[in-house]
């Protein structure tokens, strides 16, 4: 059951990377947020701009596809960046420690239908959807959780 659903246009890679950055502020240990998407849909490029602004010194996010899980030592707790897309079991996903990381890390996940039943249930799943108009990405944001609206509802109009 979606407790939490919204929609919001991202004009340009720059108001992905803002959103990031203000998505990132609201974010404590045991956050999860689901990114999916096509390939090129803006995941990577969100995630990357939300990791370096929790940051205490810059340095380079590169997307995880290769190594499965970067891992960041954020201000307040670490930040796990997973990205799933060459899993092919769940089993794999616990091996990666990533299901422990969920208790006490901020998470981003990409392709979260790797996890199956292991999806924590207080995710934010974020849907990332290329336009007709270059550059510019719509945002579907869900959540079985009540937690999520109560949150985000100062950089949305919720």
């Amino acid at each position: 059951m979606v407790a939490f659903s919204h929609s919001i246009s991202l004009g340009s890679p720059d108001q992905t990377a803002a959103l990031g950055v203000e998505i990132g502020r609201l974010l404590t240990p045991g956050d999860v947020l689901l990114l999916e998407g096509d390939i090129g849909a803006g995941k990577t490029h969100f995630a990357r701009s939300l990791i370096q602004s929790l940051l205490s010194e810059p340095e380079d996010v590169p997307s995880p596809t290769f190594t499965l899980v970067q891992i960041y030592d954020g201000t307040s707790c670490e930040i796990w960046h997973a990205d799933l897309y060459r899993l092919t079991s769940p089993d794999e996903v616990v091996e990666l420690g990533l299901t422990d990381a969920f208790t006490d890390a901020i998470c981003l996940v990409e392709w979260p239908d790797r996890l199956a039943e292991l999806a924590p249930e207080n995710a934010l799943s974020m849907r990332f959807a290329m336009t007709a108009t270059e550059g510019e990405r719509t945002l579907e944001l869900a959540a079985e959780s009540a937690l999520w609206p109560q949150r985000l509802k100062e950089i949305l109009d919720v």
